[in-house]
């Protein structure tokens, strides 16, 4: 699966490094639901797949989860309190609620109406996905 990854990354010119293992996400989740509610919610996703799978940064840690918050503009002190009072955790939860509703099991999953198209996909299987 990583090999997999790895090329789509490299043709779509995406950052992937060599991770060795696999961090829980959850905070990272959490603090993204915050930045969303800041506008920064995709440069947040983005500094955050950066961290992870380019840098292989643990992103379950605080002081990693605080470095991307600056990293995005985000007030550090804010973040911190966040995540400490677990501000977005039900945010989260309903995220997670809707996505076993539509039995989404991968990310990325694309849903139009009842059909789904599941994992990265090449811009031209999307344009037939939609059209």
């Amino acid at each position: 699966m990583i090999k997999h990854l790895k090329i789509v990354a490299a043709a779509e010119g995406l950052p992937f490094g060599e991770r060795t293992k696999t961090y829980n996400s959850r905070l990272a989740q959490e603090m993204a639901k915050w930045a969303e509610t800041k506008g920064r919610g995709e440069d947040f996703h983005l500094t955050a797949f950066q961290a992870y799978f380019a840098d292989g940064k643990n992103i379950a840690e605080m002081e990693n989860l605080l470095e991307m918050a600056i990293s995005v503009g985000l007030n550090p002190e804010e973040a911190r309190k966040i995540i400490r009072d677990r501000n977005f955790s039900h945010a989260v939860d309903a995220d997670w609620q809707l996505a076993r509703h539509l039995e989404i099991r991968a990310v990325p999953t694309f849903l139009w109406g009842e059909q789904r198209l599941v994992g990265a996909q090449p811009y031209e299987v999307l344009r037939k996905f939609v059209a």
